[in-house]
């Protein structure tokens, strides 16, 4: 892996935890949304993530005989999936989405959980901001070194 690649995965990092950050974001929004565009309550969103994987060594050579692209490694966000827990019903029968039975269906988000992967996510981009500001103090020293 060369220097600069190290970049290029710790963008990679900063990008999927900006979705994860947005993510609970949405879902602490939309804590009491009974009503989408879809019909029913707002379901909690997840984002999935996948490591792009760093090339090997024999992968890196055939690439170079071959004068193909490299995976750099790093982070990518893969899809965004809903939760498929049940709905809270909630017994408010004043409620215009209540059913017969006087219940409303309210969305599958716990604020306190949502708020630790706020956390989380913050935290993990945190890292990654911690870790190009450390390689780019090393590329300023290399080239100090060079004067």
């Amino acid at each position: 892996m060369s220097f600069l690649n190290s970049f290029d995965i710790s963008a990679s990092g900063l990008t999927a935890q900006r979705q994860r950050l947005d993510i609970a974001s949405e879902n602490i929004a939309n804590t009491e949304t009974t009503r989408t565009e879809s019909g029913g309550p707002y379901r909690r969103k997840m984002v999935v993530l996948q490591e792009i994987p760093s090339t090997s060594f024999r992968s890196k050579f055939n690439s170079l005989l071959n004068k193909t692209a490299l995976s750099k490694g790093g982070v990518q966000v893969t899809d965004i999936v809903e939760d498929a827990r049940d709905l809270n019903p909630v017994y408010n029968p004043e409620h215009p989405d209540a059913n017969a039975e006087g219940y409303v269906m309210m969305p599958n988000v716990d604020p306190v959980k949502e708020t630790i992967d706020a956390m989380s996510a913050t935290r993990s981009y945190e890292a990654n901001i911690t870790a190009f500001n450390a390689m780019k103090l090393m590329a300023q020293k290399a080239l100090d070194i060079g004067k």
